[in-house]
């Protein structure tokens, strides 16, 4: 009689999204109907003002950060760029609580959304490659993964 083993269940993959809150939208809902007594007026080309809050809806919907085991993935309004975790020298943090990636050239590229309450999951998420400065996440990173029993 041969044994048959159960194939492996498949790990649980980690990604985190950092990006502006949806509900943003609302709020340039809002805009738009405040503006459409002036930009229907009598006077021509004031329907331009529409652009405003459509260029803000677009900065919502698509601005965003994107953490995964890979690595980060920065989408910016107009641009899209992936940093693998192995191009990251590190993060800087800036006075008003912004964090930046430094790449092993020195460089720095702004992530958008992420601020520094998000550093332990940026660490979670790294599976150890960050560092988390506040040590809350330091003995998930460092316990093994348990299989689960039967």
């Amino acid at each position: 009689m041969s044994e048959t083993t159960d194939p492996e269940l498949p790990v649980k993959r980690r990604k985190a999204t950092f990006r502006v809150p949806l509900i943003g939208l609302l709020a340039i809902f809002g805009l738009m109907i405040c503006l459409a007594p002036t930009a229907f007026a009598d006077v021509p080309g004031l329907w331009a003002l529409y652009v405003i809050p459509l260029g803000l809806i677009l900065f919502v919907v698509r601005t965003r950060t994107v953490a995964t085991p890979h690595g980060l993935a920065v989408r910016t309004m107009f641009g899209h760029r992936e940093l693998p975790w192995e191009a990251l020298k590190g993060l800087s943090l800036t006075k008003r609580a912004k964090v930046r990636a430094v790449l092993t050239d020195d460089s720095t590229i702004p992530l958008p959304s992420v601020r520094t309450r998000h550093l332990p999951v940026l660490a979670l998420v790294s599976g150890g490659r960050l560092e988390d400065p506040t040590g809350l996440v330091d003995d998930l990173i460092t316990a093994p993964e348990r299989k689960p029993t039967e």
